[in-house]
């Protein structure tokens, strides 16, 4: 089932705008950007975007990547937040690359927490070697395993040579595939999201360096993501922002690459949010657990099943459009038991009042249903027959 989520996530992420679904849809504020994208990630729907898939240097936009491999490697225990790991030369040698600092050297034996929190809220680029390192064995292993993870997501214009975004000819990335992989982190695990990519400074031998990412301090609903700057790269930004309505949680992420300054990349990525926030509506159809329909069952130990989303089902709509939504059930005829729970059995699809399809999602079996006995079973063959 994790497979089928992932997958179809990825699909409405590459595809949801493909072909305009609204006759009338918002239109997108100006944004100074070479290339941004604004996805709503609770419906997996992409609001607005322009060349969104063009290859473009992602500098520190990267480190979203490295730090996903990190949390995996925590959640397969081969890690754990407390272990301290080694500073090597190349580490400490990415002081005289230029970029970000945590500032460790190989006298130290930093903390993976800590190594986290340096790559994370001050983007040092040798707190990213030392924890590519600890996670891959080298950092060549690393880029391996970072390579391996963007083609398992189907991040088709990506491609990693080193874990920290600094510029090197064939490593490139898009915003479309920045989206992802920030949703990832968002979705795959919240408790580390929470803990690092909200806190706007962090203080480590002595040093106290902020977060430069400005919208931390103007927005109480943005929560994170990550800056990147190069010369290549120009100043890149992915925002994540949680604002709360009447039918639930609603998040959102942008991100805008190739913008002239900080303070652009901040204010492009705001006017990105709150126009995704305004313009657009968020429409719960379906509870995750809850059913959709309650249909018939043939050979069952119980003569109907309660179908419904895998997931909860909520679509974006432009604003004041939500009830014009039509929803359609297709599934399969004659339903069989035995059942399993989170049996695939048909497909729920959401289209506009002219028709344009908007949102397919699996139909899934809610609770198991197990074969009636034997006579339940005859009875029931005849039955079919019959009809």
């Amino acid at each position: 089932m994790n497979r089928l989520i992932v997958s179809l996530f990825t699909l409405l992420l590459a595809a949801a705008s493909l072909s305009p679904a609204w006759a009338q849809a918002p239109q997108p504020p100006e944004v100074a950007a070479k290339a941004y994208l604004l996805l709503d990630v609770s419906s997996d729907q992409v609001l607005s975007e322009r060349q969104a898939d063009a290859q473009t240097d992602p500098a520190s936009l990267t480190k979203l990547m490295t730090a996903w491999l990190v949390f995996d490697a925590l959640k397969a225990n081969k890690l754990t937040l407390t272990q301290t790991l080694p500073v090597s030369v190349q580490a400490w040698n990415e002081r005289k690359l230029g970029g970000s600092l945590m500032f460790i050297d190989p006298k130290m034996t930093p903390k993976v927490d800590e190594l986290l929190r340096g790559m994370i809220i001050v983007s040092g680029n040798d707190a990213a070697v030392t924890l590519a390192e600890g996670v891959g064995g080298t950092v060549e292993g690393f880029v391996a395993m970072m390579n391996r993870q963007a083609q398992a997501w189907g991040l088709k214009n990506t491609q990693f040579k080193n874990p920290t975004g600094m510029t090197v000819a064939g490593h490139y990335s898009s915003a479309r595939d920045m989206a992802l992989i920030a949703a990832r982190i968002v979705r795959d695990f919240p408790e580390h999201y929470a803990a690092y990519y909200a806190q706007r400074n962090y203080s480590f031998n002595n040093i106290k360096q902020d977060n430069r990412n400005m919208l931390l301090g103007r927005d109480p609903a943005i929560d994170g993501m990550k800056t990147g700057y190069t010369d290549a790269a120009g100043y890149c930004l992915v925002a994540s922002a949680q604002r709360d309505f009447p039918n639930g949680k609603r998040r959102l992420i942008s991100v805008v690459m190739g913008t002239t300054s900080r303070e652009a990349r901040a204010s492009e990525s705001q006017k990105l949010l709150n126009w995704g926030y305004t313009a657009w509506d968020a429409v719960r159809l379906f509870e995750a657990g809850k059913p959709a329909a309650t249909v018939p069952v043939w050979k069952g130990a119980q003569p109907t099943a309660a179908l419904g989303a895998a997931q909860a089902l909520v679509v974006a709509v432009p604003r004041g459009e939500g009830d014009k939504l039509r929803t359609v059930i297709s599934r399969t005829d004659p339903l069989v038991a035995p059942l399993t729970q989170g049996q695939r059995v048909g497909t729920l699809e959401v289209s506009t009042a002219a028709g344009v399809r908007i949102a397919s999602v699996p139909l899934v079996v809610q609770q198991a249903v197990p074969q009636a006995g034997l006579l339940g079973r005859a009875w029931d063959s005849i039955r079919l027959w019959i009809k």
